[in-house]
């Protein structure tokens, strides 16, 4: 699994304030976890944006650097953006040992046109991005990806039929459908309305004085 390593520190400084100063010297505060124990670190934040950026969803090993010389490894398990500004604002850490089982979730990623959508005019679903697998942290695939060129409307693919690596097992309900092709649905147009004819009313014609007294 590839690995990245980013720099790190301890953080002593706790609260909402306390991480508000942070952000404003361009600090991250994020929070390491190992088992059932945590503590507070920091990053410098153009370093862990870009790591994000990077990454982009895919599971990467991460090689936590600190000044003391001392390093451990670890996942990203989530973090935290303003939702107005789009800054990032914590980043939470999950501390692993490549001899220890680990439970992820891992991306999937689509590949190819089904034939049902390009000959047929189907609907591609794309119901389910995202599993869980259980396996070594080396063993972490950084994504799945799967070939949906194959497929026909009425047409699926399930999590039963993803293959991966030995060693890795699949935590995910395998009933679960990540792609279908479903038929087009064809609008049922009403019948137009039929306008009956405008009928006139008999023109009434006036006599002249005259003529009624002849």
């Amino acid at each position: 699994m590839e690995r990245m390593t980013l720099n790190v520190e301890k953080r002593e400084e706790v609260g909402k304030g306390a991480a508000r100063a942070l952000r404003r010297k361009n600090m991250i505060p994020a929070i390491l976890y190992r088992g059932g124990d945590s503590f507070s670190i920091k990053f410098p934040e153009k370093e862990l944006s870009q790591f994000i950026n990077t990454t982009a969803g895919e599971q990467v090993m991460v090689n936590l650097k600190f000044g003391d010389g001392s390093s451990r490894l670890a996942l990203m398990k989530d973090y935290q953006v303003d939702p107005t500004k789009g800054e990032l604002l914590h980043a939470d850490f999950f501390e692993v040992s490549l001899t220890e089982e680990v439970r992820v979730t891992v991306h999937i990623t689509i590949v190819g046109e089904p034939i049902g959508v390009r000959r047929n005019g189907g609907v591609l679903q794309y119901l389910l991005r995202e599993i869980e697998v259980g396996c070594l942290p080396d063993s972490i695939p950084g994504h799945i990806e799967i070939d949906i060129s194959g497929l026909e409307i009425g047409q699926s693919l399930h999590v039963r039929d993803l293959k991966l690596e030995g060693g890795i097992k699949v935590l995910t309900d395998p009933d679960e459908v990540i792609v279908n092709v479903v038929a087009p649905v064809v609008e049922e147009v009403a019948p137009a309305e039929v306008v009956a004819p405008e009928v006139k009313e008999p023109e009434v014609i006036k006599k002249g004085k005259k003529e009624e007294e002849g």
